[in-house]
């Protein structure tokens, strides 16, 4: 499928990985383990897509709240994930670039994340944006304290302050903005998750939890997708 002229960019918020794991009578760090396991296959499908931008939603500011057992066991699979991706991301020529709240994470885990931002910085055929750490409201709100900070420093005019210039000051700087949004798992909110970002994007929510959402599923909404006639708000 080559969609490379019809959808650019795709955002998944990842849900469902606890309760996959419950039906199944485990635990729900296993529902992370396989829900991890799912974002190699996608990214390898979206690769094949033709689609150029993907940014995944794996861990947010609110996860924090969580018990100390599971961010624990969620820290643990990141710092795997880490350690093992780069020869499968070198491989498939695929950038990978991390969002959010980073001095929040270990400095082993930000070490680690530079390094595979650094070592893939070249690759072309497919940008892999992780949001981990992340909150939408704290992105839009450094946004802000940024732009004031330039005015008060008389480093940028308050009539000089537009939308593009707004854009530049978030984490997806040099992202487009996404042209799909998937929710796995059946719930229906955004969760905090790309607020500015997602004004035009096409939003699909689906049943299916993460860890069993799959390719088919995958080139079913993009197809979807194409069909639609998006207007941007004309009459």
């Amino acid at each position: 499928m080559d969609t490379t002229n019809i959808c650019n960019h795709i955002a998944i918020i990842m849900d469902g990985n606890g309760r996959w794991a419950k039906k199944r009578g485990m635990p729900r760090t296993y529902g992370h383990k396989k829900g991890a396991e799912n974002v190699v296959k996608i990214t390898r499908s979206m690769k094949e897509s033709g689609v150029k931008y993907l940014t995944l939603y794996a861990f947010s500011t609110e996860n924090w709240q969580r018990s100390k057992d599971e961010v624990d066991a969620l820290m643990q699979l990141l710092n795997e994930y880490l350690d093992k991706e780069l020869k499968e991301i070198m491989e498939n020529n695929v950038r990978i670039i991390f969002i959010g709240e980073r001095y929040m994470l270990s400095e082993d885990i930000q070490k680690k994340m530079l390094y595979l931002e650094q070592e893939s910085a070249k690759n072309t055929d497919l940008t892999l944006c992780i949001a981990l750490s992340y909150g939408s409201r704290q992105e839009i709100l450094s946004a802000v304290k940024s732009i004031a900070t330039k005015v008060k420093n008389d480093e940028l005019k308050v009539e000089d302050i537009t939308q593009e210039s707004f854009s530049n000051e978030l984490y997806t700087k040099g992202i487009p903005d996404p042209d799909i949004l998937i929710r796995t798992s059946g719930e229906q909110r955004i969760s905090n998750y790309l607020l500015w970002q997602i004004a035009y994007t096409e939003l699909f929510f689906t049943n299916t939890l993460w860890p069993d959402f799959g390719k088919d599923e995958l080139w079913d909404i993009i197809k979807k997708f194409s069909s639609r006639e998006r207007r941007y708000g004309k009459n």
